[in-house]
């Protein structure tokens, strides 16, 4: 059964008795960091500090299934360094994966070279922390099949894929062929809906343009298993409905489209 999990993008600056109550309320077992500064857990953090945040987790029933990194690999100056960091620090927290960027202005082939010299340059840092690398639909690599490129050039078992779900959808690429390209690496899963492919502001999962179901179905298919989790922008959208409404949205169309146990 795939984990139910939310990213703490959807509650900025919340304390983690708060991110537990949130959990704890919408029944999900799991949550996705967000790594950042002001946030529970970021780059800079202690390793006493990231392993307290890992036993309170554990006291909560609560998993972290991926640290949120802002680590863009075909950005300029030094990108090893901040991603060594942040990979110390899942590794300190439990999470078993780093989900980052591609960044750039755009999909050419020098980022692309960029990103895979990156990522190939990271891999021996987390096969020793045993954390998992994940590179985000996201923006200049917003499709499946520009992710899988650049995964399958660098062909290590420590890489893989975020799908955030919005991001293929909105440049044009059918669910089914952005399901096919990842297939081999996708390991995290962002779901959200928003209004219209031009218009990313929020809406509950279930009443915007998105077709989770459909992604959900093309998941099942693949024979994904990894986490499901919520990625609502409140961060970048304070007026955005409160995270328990999108939680208990999120669960409805899980419990809609999955099947049960």
């Amino acid at each position: 059964m795939n984990a139910r999990a939310f990213s703490t993008l959807g509650c900025p600056g919340a304390t983690l008795d708060e991110v537990i109550r949130s959990a704890h309320t919408a029944g999900v077992g799991s949550v996705e960091l967000r790594c950042a500064p002001g946030e529970l857990i970021a780059p800079d953090s202690t390793p006493r500090q990231t392993r307290a945040l890992a036993g309170a987790l554990a006291s909560a029933g609560l998993r972290p299934v991926c640290l949120a990194s802002y680590v863009r690999l075909a950005g300029d100056g030094d990108q090893l360094g901040p991603l060594a960091a942040v990979l110390r620090r899942a590794a300190e927290t439990g999470a078993p994966y780093v989900r980052v960027f591609c960044g750039g202005s755009g999909p050419d082939a020098s980022q692309r070279d960029r990103a895979v010299r990156t990522l190939a340059g990271a891999v021996p840092e987390a096969r020793r922390t045993g954390v998992g690398i994940l590179l985000e639909t996201h923006d200049s690599f917003l499709t499946g099949e520009l992710v899988a490129a650049t995964l399958e050039a660098v062909g290590s078992p420590d890489t893989g894929a975020v799908w955030d779900v919005v991001n293929p959808w909105r440049a044009g690429e059918p669910v089914a062929r952005t399901a096919e390209s990842l297939a081999p690496w996708v390991r995290h899963v962002q779901l959200k809906d928003v209004a219209a492919p031009d218009d990313l502001r929020p809406v509950l999962p279930g009443h915007g343009a998105v077709p989770l179901g459909e992604a959900l179905d093309a998941l099942a298919r693949i024979g994904y298993r990894g986490a499901l989790s919520l990625e609502w922008e409140r961060a970048w959208y304070p007026d955005a409905a409160p995270l328990d409404e999108a939680l208990a949205a999120f669960v409805q169309v899980l419990d809609s489209h999955l099947p049960p146990g």
